[in-house]
């Protein structure tokens, strides 16, 4: 069962995501060379205490594993789920900042790829195509719509430029939990899966990398990277279903897409 929204259950989704929207747009503004992703962590924590909300992710659970961090922060092979530590930050790198907050019992999320100073032209193209890919499938997030649609038009964006999806991972549904159904793949079959109605909020997330699909875990038990070692990018919004324009719920200024 897809949850559909009322219109004040939305208001209220509405002001989680903008919260989110807003702790990754001034923790981005952190990124640069030397600084660690421990300290970066920290001062999302810290935004996430000014504004009144908790992570969405710091505690989350999956089987006997908790996640320790209070955001996701993922570096150039790393895909998603990386955690904050002593590592700094290195001229060239690119950075994935996942973002949760829980705010009056409601869940906003989002997700970017910053670029650290120039970065390699192919990884530029990478990050390009991953934010088509999400524009993309964003245009089919009307009411009426089939959600294999919405997931195949990704995976069609990303091999149009030679890169791969990653099929492990996938997005969801998001409201008053983290994950609600439905699963959000990024690849799917045209013409399947259930129509899309106006009050489904959806976590539309693009992980794309330059090499192959493969994925394999960190130690960590939470860090997923590349098999091949080569970089991939992530890009999420949180989008509301209507009978007319996709509402993108973690529309944010800076780091909107192009």
């Amino acid at each position: 069962m897809i949850p559909i929204k009322s219109a004040r259950e939305i208001d209220k989704m509405r002001l989680a995501c903008r919260t989110a929207s807003d702790v990754l747009e001034r923790v981005s503004e952190m990124i640069r060379p030397g600084i660690s992703t421990k300290e970066i962590d920290q001062a999302a924590a810290d935004l996430m205490e000014e504004a009144g909300v908790r992570s969405a992710f710091l505690g989350y659970r999956l089987g006997h594993r908790v996640f320790p961090g209070n955001i996701c922060i993922s570096l150039n092979d790393e895909i998603v789920h990386g955690i904050g530590s002593q590592r700094r930050i290195q001229y060239g790198d690119i950075v994935k900042l996942d973002i949760g907050v829980i705010q009056d019992g409601w869940v906003g999320d989002t997700a970017a790829t910053i670029p650290v100073g120039m970065i390699d032209e192919r990884v530029e193209k990478l990050l390009a195509v991953t934010q088509s890919a999400l524009q993309s499938a964003i245009e089919y997030a009307h009411a009426g719509e089939r959600l294999g649609d919405l997931c195949a038009t990704i995976e069609d964006e990303a091999r149009r430029h030679q890169f791969s999806v990653v099929r492990e991972f996938v997005g969801h549904g998001v409201g008053r939990k983290l994950h609600e159904e439905p699963q959000v793949p990024n690849y799917g079959k045209r013409g399947s899966g259930p129509r899309l109605k106006a009050g489904m909020t959806l976590a539309i997330e693009p992980m794309i990398n330059l090499g192959g699909s493969a994925v394999r875990l960190l130690e960590d038990g939470w860090t997923v990277c590349t098999a091949d070692g080569l970089p991939s990018a992530h890009f999420e919004h949180t989008v509301l279903i209507t009978k007319e324009e996709p509402e993108i719920l973690t529309w944010r200024a800076k780091t909107q897409l192009r």
